[in-house]
């Protein structure tokens, strides 16, 4: 009886097809590398993916007046304030927290460098002018809390050879110039023409209603919030004064 022979067709036949099996996910995979190169090819030189924009608190101003919070909002909260006055000192973080929390309201800052404050009180207010012009709003907040941070006030100044450590070649070249000095006097002059007659003082503005009103001392958040009310009812008032505003000028004791 003949032997019979292996099926070495069936054998041949069977490799084929395993490597076809095997070879196609390669195929796939090399189709998609190659239309990824197209798609990045394809892509015009130096496009980037689309950024937020930036908070309105760090966006370069033109100028003062420098404003905190909600620039948008129903009312602008100013700040007529003195760099050395030991009060404002005291009472700047609480108005800075009540403005954080109030969604509708804007803090925008006055110089009012008192007299007796002098030369120390000025020279702070151009340090922060200075900072601001360089760095813009939130530049304006971070160096009146380091001068607040560091002062000895009551005109002593900061201390001998203390340097701001956020100061850059272009705070330094404001310095050495005059360019701050032209708004720190403008404030001023404002300020006393508008009855402010100590520091701090607060002027509250209802920019729905146009009404305003001058409120000197430092001022409680729910006093604010009186306010406020009063301005949406649209009632006048020339001015709405703290028990510790005085008639003279100079610092509101707390």
């Amino acid at each position: 009886m003949e032997p019979k022979r292996p099926s070495i067709p069936m054998q041949v036949q069977a490799f084929p097809r395993r490597n076809r099996r095997l070879r196609w996910p390669w195929v796939l995979a090399a189709v998609l590398v190659a239309l990824l190169l197209i798609w990045l090819v394809s892509r015009s030189p130096g496009e980037s993916p689309p950024q937020s924009p930036a908070p309105v608190s760090m966006t370069q101003p033109s100028g003062p007046p420098w404003q905190m919070g909600n620039p948008e909002g129903r009312f602008t909260l100013t700040l007529y304030a003195d760099l050395e006055c030991p009060f404002c000192r005291e009472y700047f973080p609480q108005l800075k927290r009540w403005v954080g929390s109030s969604a509708d309201v804007a803090l925008q800052w006055h110089h009012q460098p008192l007299a007796a404050h002098e030369p120390a009180a000025s020279a702070e207010a151009r340090l922060a002018e200075c900072a601001a012009e360089a760095g813009g709003h939130a530049a304006f907040w971070q160096a009146v809390e380091w001068v607040y941070a560091h002062t000895r006030s009551d005109g002593q100044g900061l201390p001998d050879g203390l340097r701001y450590p956020e100061s850059t070649p272009a705070v330094e070249q404001c310095m050495a110039s005059e360019r701050p000095d032209a708004a720190i006097r403008s404030q001023a002059a404002e300020a006393t023409k508008s009855g402010v007659t100590a520091t701090p003082s607060l002027r509250l503005l209802d920019r729905q209603t146009g009404q305003a009103i001058l409120l000197q001392g430092p001022i409680e958040g729910d006093a604010l919030l009186s306010a406020m009310d009063m301005l949406s009812a649209d009632v006048t008032s020339p001015a709405y004064s703290s028990e510790a505003s005085t008639d003279d000028f100079g610092e509101v004791p707390r």
